[in-house]
This record gives structure tokens, C-alpha cells and sequence, in this order.
């Protein structure tokens, strides 16, 4: 009887640890900060030729952090770089910031200098061996044109592949599936992704209405700074509401949507032999 019951524990033993050695990752980091020149050599581009880049800048964002367009994407990359094979390029956290450059803790880099330092972080991936460079935007206005216009030139120049993907743009049906309505600039969609990422990032007691302004319709009026530093998509939309359970499932839709877009954009690139 105590045979039968140490075999059974020594079957269960070694059946746990096949699946721990089937679950262990191929790298021991996907960071490339973290990760070691010679593993580096070992995975890239042999096994790993994916590599994502959070970019994001710093401005104000209602009553999350000043960082959330760099807190989001890294955080992103990193739920998504396994399932991607991707590994995770250090953050480009200073960026165009535009019309709310003038609130405390802002910085805002001008396109003359911020789009012949992306070309060269991206020219330097590709040297590194990666064949598709996807960047993770978190920020909008101005910038989104740079990071197309300079991704579409290096995908030319250096016969890689690259893809820019704004992730609250491309997520923006999970936004209304989850919360029922659109969001906005540190609106409900923004301040719930933090959320979910970090907590203490968000403060609640700070937040009131008049922190928030509908964005105009074109061709209205325009102010600089802008007035809010919640800019709201829809009149009367997108007011945050820190809900911790609809949060943590619009993190989960959003990071698998982006997920699934990556591995089929990988997919059709390699089917078509581009």
C-alpha cells in the first residue's frame, strides 16, 4: 500500500515537472535591458525575430499618472511578448507632446529632433537582427504621423517589416463593448487601463467633472493649451469611473486584441513571403 502511494506521488511529481519544463520560456527575460549580449546572439534572429517598441511621452492625464502613455504600452509589451515570440525594446517615454505641453511635468520634444532619433532606435533593431519592428504607440496627435512616416521608411530602407499600432484607436470597440460608451484622453478607457496595471497610479479623491472637456468638431475652435487635461471623445462619454472589475477585463481584451493583430499581421507577412 505505501509503495502503491509513493509511486503515485513520485508519478504526480515528475508529470508536474514535464509541464513545468514545457511552460519555461526560451529566454530568461524578454527585456532586452535585461536580457544578456550572448543569450541575445542565442535567440535573435535564430528563434525570436519580433520585437515590440512602447512609445509614449509625458503630459497630464487627469488623475492618472503623467507617464500613463508609457506605463500602458510597456505594460502591453510585456503581458504580450510571449505569446508574440517578441521581445521588449526600453520604453521611448519623451515624445511630441503637443497642446498640453504647458502643464507642470510635461515635456515636449520637437519633430526635428524626435524623428531622427526614432529612425536611428529603429535602424538599430534592425541591425540587431529583427525582422518585424512593431511599435507600440501610446500617444496620439502629432506623433502618430512621425512614427508611420518614419516605420514606413526604415520597412524600406532596411528590408524589414514594421507595424504602429495606437492601441486606444485600434481598441476602441472594446471600449464601448466593456464600458458601454466611447472614451477619451485619460477618459473611463485610459484611467481603467492604468488601473488595471497599477492601482496606485490612479486617485479617485482627485477627480471631479470639470476636470474633463468634450474634444470640438473639427473646424469649431481650437485652445492651447487645452483647457482639460481630460479630453473627452463624445460629448457627455468617457468619464472616468474606476470600476476595478471592468478594468481589469478591458486590460484583458485590449492586450489580446492587440495580440492576435501581430501574430496575423506575422503570419500574412510570412505567407506572403515579403
Amino acid at each position: 500500500m505505501n509503495r502503491a502511494f509513493f509511486a503515485c506521488v513520485f508519478a504526480a511529481f515528475f508529470a508536474l515537472s514535464a509541464v513545468a519544463q514545457t511552460d519555461r520560456d526560451i529566454v530568461s527575460t524578454r527585456e532586452l535591458e535585461r536580457i544578456n549580449w550572448m543569450e541575445f546572439k542565442e535567440v535573435v534572429p535564430s528563434k525570436i525575430n519580433t520585437v515590440l517598441l512602447p512609445t509614449g511621452t509625458l503630459e497630464p492625464h487627469g488623475v492618472i499618472n503623467n507617464g500613463a502613455d508609457n506605463t500602458a504600452p510597456f505594460a502591453m509589451a510585456k503581458t504580450i511578448a510571449r505569446r508574440t515570440n517578441a521581445l521588449v525594446a526600453p520604453t521611448l517615454p519623451y515624445g511630441i507632446t503637443g497642446s498640453m505641453e504647458a502643464y507642470p511635468g510635461a515635456f515636449q520634444i520637437t519633430e526635428a529632433a524626435y524623428r531622427p532619433f526614432v529612425k536611428q532606435i529603429l535602424e538599430g533593431l534592425a541591425k540587431n537582427g529583427f525582422r518585424n519592428i512593431i511599435i507600440l504607440n501610446g500617444h496620439g496627435g502629432g506623433q502618430t504621423a512621425v512614427l508611420q512616416a518614419v516605420a514606413a521608411e526604415v520597412a524600406t530602407e532596411k528590408k524589414v517589416r514594421t507595424l504602429v499600432i495606437n492601441w486606444w484607436s485600434f481598441a476602441s470597440d472594446e471600449t464601448k463593448e466593456v464600458f458601454g460608451e466611447d472614451g477619451g484622453h485619460a477618459g473611463l478607457n485610459e484611467t481603467a487601463f492604468i488601473q488595471a496595471i497599477d492601482p496606485t497610479l490612479v486617485h479617485p479623491e482627485r477627480y471631479k467633472d470639470e476636470l474633463a472637456t468634450p474634444y470640438p468638431p473639427a473646424g469649431t475652435w481650437s485652445a492651447v493649451p487645452f483647457p482639460s487635461s481630460i479630453g473627452l471623445y463624445q460629448k457627455g462619454q468617457g468619464y472616468p469611473r474606476f470600476d476595478q472589475k471592468k478594468a481589469d477585463e478591458y486590460y484583458r481584451k485590449v492586450t489580446d486584441k492587440v495580440a492576435n493583430l501581430i501574430v496575423e499581421i506575422v503570419k500574412k507577412w510570412d505567407l506572403a513571403g515579403v
